[in-house]
């Protein structure tokens, strides 16, 4: 790799940095409270709100994972693409339903309203480390 092309790389990294930065500081602009963060200020339609879950469930590495486990692994591979969707929908069904009627977003927001905020965020923030270190 050459001088020129190490420079050309980092200048359209800087932009492409920059300019996310630019988008986030506008979009945050207009967030005023808690709910226009986590849920738009209640302004998506049912459809929005699908297509923005298909788009997080249904992203080109997890379909690429998902038929990579099939051909690799065949049966069991199946089944491994069917035991997240069901997870999924457990969760909608068991958690979703209790969060979005106690006012709050997360489910730490949900332990710390029923229990003590204190231990609950700091074993929400470790959790949270954890899986994200080891994803």
């Amino acid at each position: 790799m050459t001088g020129t092309n190490t420079a050309i790389n980092l200048s359209v990294f800087g932009i492409f940095v920059l300019l996310t930065l630019y988008i986030v500081y506008r979009a945050s602009t207009r967030n005023v409270s808690a709910s226009d963060y986590y849920a738009a200020g209640s302004s998506f339609t049912g459809t929005q709100n699908g297509i923005a879950l298909s788009g997080d469930f249904l992203s080109a590495a997890s379909f690429l994972g998902i038929s990579g486990a099939i051909a690799v692994n065949g049966y069991d591979g199946f089944m491994y693409s069917i035991g997240w969707v069901v997870a999924w929908l457990i969760g909608l069904m068991l958690i979703s339903e209790r969060l979005r009627n106690t006012g709050r977003y997360t489910m730490g927001d949900v332990m710390a309203f029923r229990m003590r905020q204190r231990p609950v965020r700091a074993a929400a923030a470790n959790a949270t480390l954890v899986i994200s270190l080891f994803y």
